[in-house]
């Protein structure tokens, strides 16, 4: 941030009372819509990236390594929130960098912390979505807890930007048919990222009170035909629904996020053909929590300009 031509760090904003917030992944997907809101709020961010040379305006830029604790330290320190998400990759090194996030955050005492899982479940005991507990995602959300620092834990479900990747919305585009591996009437509280940076921002700036899990997504979850509807409407041309199944999901992904993570997605979807919905409760939402309304599958669409 600067104050006529004069920078101000984290450091002299703690010094001076100005309210300081870092965002994991900033130059990514989910982070990068956080950063841009809480810019637009006139707030100081520090934004942390694996990307040295990454140039965000109206941001600090901060090169952060998740395998140095020292380094989280040293960018949590005097902040009053910080926005987390982990990154994808190998189970045992994701799990050393929730150790090293959790180790930083308990030695810097950020004022909040607001964590998205990004879609792994936490939040239906007994059911066969739950994350294990000795997962990194259930790891770090068992951290928090313990912590003693104010923190919340953003829940969603499935992004709708999943249905932009080219398997799917070139065939859309082109075809008029929306394949994805749920069966027609299977409802989920679909969510864009804006959503939970939405959400993460109203956890961050205006809802210290809430503690523990919050749903992102839409309620009532939607289906896959309104999915196609929505896609219709915006397209101005019939859309049709058609459930693939999981392993026909996972041979389209592999191009492009490689066999193994793709393998992993369609065991995520196998697993979905086994329950009754992928829905949010509606009292742990973010409706009801920190008043916020998702968009709808056609605000979203109108928004990315499809």
């Amino acid at each position: 941030m600067q104050l006529g031509a004069v920078e101000v760090t984290d450091a002299v904003c703690a010094l001076i009372g100005i309210m300081s917030y870092v965002i994991h992944g900033a130059t990514g997907a989910q982070g990068a819509p956080v950063v841009a809101a809480l810019v637009a709020a006139g707030k100081p961010v520090t934004a942390l990236t694996r990307k040295t040379d990454a140039v965000i305006e109206g941001a600090r830029v901060m090169a952060a390594d998740l395998s140095s604790s020292e380094q989280l330290v040293s960018a949590y320190r005097g902040a009053d929130g910080v926005f987390v998400h982990l990154p994808m990759g190998d189970k045992d090194d994701v799990r050393k960098y929730v150790h090293n996030i959790l180790s930083a955050l308990r030695e810097a005492r950020p004022g909040r912390v607001v964590f998205s899982t990004s879609g792994p479940v936490v939040d239906l005991p007994g059911s066969v979505l739950q994350q294990p507990a000795d997962s990194p995602v259930a790891a770090m959300v068992a951290g928090l807890e313990d912590s003693g620092l104010s923190w919340t834990v953003l829940t969603p479900r499935l992004f709708l930007e999943n249905l932009l990747l080219p398997p799917i919305g070139a065939v859309v585009r082109e075809q008029g048919v929306l394949r994805f591996p749920l069966r027609a009437d299977f409802p989920v509280s679909w969510v864009s990222h804006r959503d939970v940076a939405d959400a993460a921002v109203a956890a961050l700036l205006d809802h210290p009170e809430v503690t523990g899990l919050v749903g992102v997504g839409q309620v009532p979850a939607i289906t896959g035909a309104d999915l196609a509807e929505a896609f219709g409407g915006r397209l101005g041309r019939d859309v049709t629904y058609q459930a693939i199944t999981p392993e026909e999901f996972g041979e389209m992904l592999a191009p492009l996020i490689g066999a193994g993570p793709a393998a992993g997605v369609a065991g995520l979807y196998r697993l979905l053909a086994t329950v009754p919905d992928f829905a949010i409760a509606s009292e742990r939402s973010a409706q009801t929590l920190l008043g916020i309304t998702p968009r709808t599958a056609d605000q979203w669409l109108a928004d990315i300009r499809l």
